[in-house]
């Protein structure tokens, strides 16, 4: 059976316990997913308003409430910690460079957007703390940047609804099953990236391991006969 007849087939058996677990637990579920991190949530959850599972108003507040306190608290982490923690995490390093260059570039601008630039997401907080960049300074546009953010994002999902009706006449039956569907794909979406990142850290982790070892023996040298 192909994938995505899985997929409906599965959606289609499951729908009412999704719309149960959206309706129940919706805000919740925003709130900690942008805590951690993720756009999709936000944007699947937009959709969930245009079908009437949850209020457009409290999406984006419950997604600006979690992107906010979840990078306050990764700044805050990294004014104590920062440099010790990506020195420890080899998959941040290069995105942890770029942010510094953009940092002493363009600091404010960085700080309101940082959210937008896949790949540097998640590492620039804490850039922006072992910076020690002003807590004010972070705090105010932090969360003019959150609220930036989690507008744009929830007004996608909102207005994709509306777009599609325009375009298929009779899409109001399959609303839930297409919002079924997305839920799926934003879980698989977490999955394959969290999966990536992980592999991305094995493979750095071994390449220093190897380089270290080659540098050890490049210092004992060839061994000779006494």
């Amino acid at each position: 059976m192909a994938p995505m007849a899985v997929i409906c087939e599965y959606v289609a058996v499951n729908v009412n316990a999704i719309i149960q677990l959206i309706q129940e637990y919706g805000y919740l579920i925003i709130l900690v997913w942008t805590f951690i991190e993720g756009e999709t949530i936000v944007i699947v959850a937009g959709f969930a308003a245009h079908l009437g599972l949850l209020e457009l108003p409290w999406v984006i507040a419950s997604a600006i409430a979690g992107s906010f306190s979840g990078d306050q608290l990764y700044y805050y982490i990294g004014r104590h910690w920062g440099p010790k923690i990506i020195a420890r995490r080899l998959s941040w390093q290069e995105s942890a460079q770029k942010a510094y260059r953009h940092l002493h570039r363009h600091q404010n601008f960085l700080i309101l957007t940082f959210r937008f630039y896949y790949g540097l997401r998640n590492v620039t907080p804490f850039v922006i703390g072992s910076a020690h960049v002003s807590r004010l300074r972070f705090f105010i546009l932090n969360l003019i940047g959150a609220i930036i953010w989690a507008i744009s994002f929830a007004s996608i999902g909102f207005f994709s609804g509306e777009a599609i009706e325009l375009f298929i006449d009779d899409f109001k039956q399959y609303e839930i099953y297409a919002l079924g569907v997305l839920v799926l794909m934003a879980l698989g979406i977490w999955l394959v990236t969290t999966i990536r990142h992980r592999r991305r850290a094995r493979q750095l982790a071994n390449t220093a391991t190897s380089q270290a070892t080659a540098v050890e023996k490049d210092q004992e040298g060839p061994s000779g006969p006494s």
